[in-house]
């Protein structure tokens, strides 16, 4: 157990250091490339010299040492590919083992929760939601049901005598009479005032479904 707490920094430490050290090559490496790209140059130079001077001999062993140089150059370059291929090997590496470590602690950390949570306690816990919900439908049916002169009422008969209240309203509503539309104002020449209309008098039906009428919407 201490070996795997212990382990994990050590690797990741190791892991650090070596992509400092490769950092620090590569640095090396640039730094001598960027040297012998000068030196190369001024290996051109003097070759131009000495072809102008007429010194033929000095200005191809200028050119030589160019090569050298270049030869040396295109080493260098090939030692950095290889340096920046390992660096992402590396990288590439810590990251899936870093993955790793947090998928095993994902898992580890389920695992305990899987063990704190038995299947058993679950079905137990469930039954007793259930009962206590049953429980509930039963105390919430007994206390909506109607007790004294209501639980006597037969429904059978309320319902017929809401259709007889019913069937009363439509016959009311078919014996009124039609209304009609009221008739355009006439107009009346100056001087002459319209007779006052003469109050009709109800008969006995007509204040008996008034009546009637009035107690309905009570």
């Amino acid at each position: 157990m201490f070996n795997r707490l212990f382990r994990k920094p050590k690797q990741e430490t190791n892991a650090l250091t070596t992509l400092d050290k490769l950092n620090e090559t590569l640095e090396m490496l640039e730094k001598k490339e960027k040297v012998l790209a000068k030196k190369a140059a001024a290996e051109v130079e003097k070759a131009k010299e000495l072809a102008k001077a007429r010194n033929k001999r000095a200005a191809v062993q200028c050119l030589k040492r160019k090569r050298l140089y270049e030869q040396q150059i295109e080493q260098l370059g090939n030692f950095q590919l290889r340096i920046h291929d390992q660096m992402i090997m590396l990288e590439g590496a810590k990251a899936t083992t870093e993955t790793v470590d947090a998928l095993r602690t994902g898992a580890s950390a389920m695992k305990a929760m899987q063990k704190a949570t038995n299947i058993d306690d679950v079905d137990k816990t469930m039954d007793e939601i259930n009962e206590q919900t049953e429980n509930m439908k039963q105390i919430q049916d007994a206390l909506s049901t109607p007790i004294g002169a209501a639980a006597d009422f037969d429904e059978d008969e309320l319902e017929a005598e809401l259709e007889e209240l019913e069937g009363a309203e439509l016959e009311e509503q078919l014996l009124q009479p039609a209304t009609t539309a009221p008739a355009a104002p006439v107009q009346v020449p100056a001087g002459r005032q319209p007779a006052r209309p003469v109050p009709q008098k109800h008969t006995a039906e007509e204040d008996e479904l008034a009546a009637l009428q009035a107690e309905m919407a009570l």
